[in-house]
């Protein structure tokens, strides 16, 4: 992809790349309490990064309490609350699965992050690459590692039999909360706990939010093989039938599908079917429709106008992206809120299954000033019953 295609994309993956790197030697201990981090200059040059790039990891990292930066002598592992004193071997440990550390993953384990330091508690970290295999060894791996619950992101949405699936995690040994992900399908007969982003209505917002400023023909661009796919298209559909919009145009493809081409066909297709304003699911397919659109001669959002789903960098596109807004600190910061009143209160606490609202992020590309925009909440909804599996 061409760095003018989507612009920043590139430094950012490699900023949020660096960041997980550095968090997990430091969680993992290749980075011991009070051992000293390379220098910012240092870094940079066995890593090809920029110093600015390596100097925003390191202060991302202070912000999180996981280095500490010392006038005149560099940056040092901190020393944490749950590395110290003699009640370390009863404190509690918690193991988190995630499938990606470098997208969409780093702001929830930063809310796991924070209410399990909060707590005293201590967080070992796996991730499967959305490998189911890999995903089994990580279970075992935690387990054997004396975790006291779990934090999973599974890949639900690949397996044959998802409800299979889901009753072997609720068999482990250890409570589990599944973050981002549940049994949609199986709808009141869902036994897992888990907290989730409400896609369904973050894309019903982000309709609702087109349908406000004016459009009734409008297009939605996902990435077919992503588990938020599914939840996204529903929401649209929803939305687009309860406001009475004319027959949308759906355009799908495989994320490695998406590129400066397939864009072009995207947005011919877009104005062939007379659509004024999409939805795309991602940033990245987001940002090379914009591109498509400038080399189409459209404008932005006089021609067509633009939502982005996800909001990861959509801030620093050429033309800055509206943008759907997981609230993905607060579903990590609550996952671990609800394991740990598991630990302590077993079968007496209820079984939470919390789905959290996005908010809409306005900004330039869809044509309304944020200040006459009527927001999405991230209010939570959450299902609770008697808990007997866990």
């Amino acid at each position: 992809m061409a760095q003018s295609e989507v612009p920043a994309s590139g430094r950012e993956l490699k900023f949020r790349t660096l960041m997980a790197e550095l968090r997990r030697g430091i969680l993992d201990g290749t980075w011991p309490p009070g051992s000293k981090l390379p220098t910012e200059r240092a870094l940079a040059t066995e890593t090809g990064l920029s110093v600015t790039t390596v100097r925003r990891a390191y202060e991302d990292l202070v912000a999180l309490g996981l280095v500490e930066r010392r006038q005149g002598a560099g940056t040092f592992a901190a020393h944490r609350p749950a590395d110290d004193g003699p009640a370390g071997a009863d404190r509690r440990v918690v193991g988190v699965l995630v499938p990606d550390t470098a997208f969409y993953y780093p702001r929830v384990l930063q809310g796991i992050e924070r209410e399990l330091a909060a707590a005293g508690a201590r967080l070992v970290l796996a991730c499967s690459h959305y490998d189911p295999e890999e995903e089994d060894a990580a279970v075992r791996r935690l387990l054997s590692s004396g975790v006291h619950g779990l934090l999973l992101v599974p890949t639900l949405h690949t397996a044959t039999d998802p409800g299979r699936r889901a009753d072997e995690l609720l068999a482990l040994p250890v409570p589990a909360v599944l973050v981002e992900r549940r049994l949609a399908a199986h709808g009141p007969g869902d036994p897992t706990e888990h907290v989730c982003t409400d896609h369904e209505g973050g894309a019903y917002d982000a309709v609702r939010h087109l349908r406000d400023l004016g459009h009734e023909r409008l297009g939605l661009l996902v990435r077919a093989d992503a588990p938020t796919t599914a939840p996204i298209e529903s929401g649209f559909a929803r939305a687009v039938a309860d406001l009475g919009l004319r027959e949308p145009l759906r355009v799908r493809d495989g994320r490695r599908g998406w590129n400066p081409e397939r864009a072009d066909r995207a947005v011919a297709d877009l104005r062939a079917a007379g659509v004024t304003a999409v939805l795309c699911f991602g940033d990245r397919e987001a940002a090379l429709v914009l591109a498509a659109a400038r080399r189409a001669g459209l404008r932005v959002p006089e021609d067509l106008a633009l939502i982005s789903y996800d909001n990861e960098f959509a801030d620093v596109a050429e033309i800055p992206l509206t943008a759907v807004s997981p609230p993905k600190f607060q579903v990590g910061r609550l996952a671990a809120q609800i394991l740990l009143r598991r630990l302590t209160d077993g079968d007496a606490s209820p079984l939470h299954q919390v789905q959290l609202r996005p908010r809409l992020v306005v900004r330039a590309s869809c044509g309304a000033a944020p200040a006459r925009t009527a927001r999405g909440t991230a209010r939570g909804t959450a299902r609770k019953s008697p808990s007997s599996a866990s």
